[in-house]
C-alpha cells in the first residue's frame, strides 16, 4: 500500500490547526499517559497502522509496560492492569468513538463523570475527536507506519 498523497504539504494550515488542537490536549490537566493509551485504543478501534505505530512507541518511552500496550484492546479483562481512572477514559473513548453505534449513552457519560470532572471531560473528548480526526487522515491518504518505513 502507497501513500496517496502528503496532505502535510497540500494543506499545511489545516494540519497546523489540527496541531494546535494537539497541543490544547497537551497542556490540559490530563495525564499524558492517559491521553497516549486513549490515543492507541482509538487507533486499534478505527485499524489505523500509523497511529498504533506512533503511539505505541510513545508509551514506550513513557516508560508503559509492553504487557500494558498490548492489553489496551482488552482492557476491561486486564485486571489491575489499568487504574479506575484509565478505565473510565478508555470506556468514554469507545462510546464516543462508536457513536453511531452508542448514542454515547447517559450510563455512560455517568460512568466517565465519576473519574472526570466537566473540564476534564470535555478535554478528553477533545482528544477522542482530535485522534479520529488524525485516524481518518491517516488511513485515507495511507500514511506509512514507521515500522513498516524501518524495514
Amino acid at each position: 500500500m502507497s501513500k496517496r498523497l502528503d496532505y502535510n504539504q497540500i494543506a499545511p494550515a489545516g494540519v497546523k490547526a489540527l496541531g494546535n488542537v494537539y497541543g490544547y490536549v497537551m497542556q490540559s490537566s490530563l495525564p499524558a499517559v492517559l491521553v497516549d493509551l486513549v490515543y492507541l485504543r482509538i487507533s486499534q478501534i478505527n485499524n489505523c497502522a500509523y497511529c498504533l505505530d506512533m503511539h505505541t512507541r510513545d508509551l514506550l518511552k513513557k516508560g508503559q509496560t509492553i504487557e500494558k500496550i498490548a492489553l489496551v484492546q482488552a482492557w476491561p479483562e486486564a485486571g489491575n492492569l489499568f487504574d479506575e481512572r484509565e478505565r473510565a477514559a478508555l470506556a468514554w473513548a469507545e462510546t464516543v468513538t462508536r457513536v453511531a453505534e452508542t448514542g454515547v449513552p447517559d450510563k455512560a457519560y455517568e460512568a466517565a463523570r465519576a473519574f472526570f470532572d466537566e473540564r476534564e471531560l470535555v478535554d478528553l473528548t477533545i482528544a477522542i475527536a482530535l485522534m479520529n480526526s488524525y485516524n481518518r487522515m491517516a488511513i485515507s491518504f495511507r500514511n506509512t507506519p514507521l515500522a513498516a518505513i524501518d524495514k
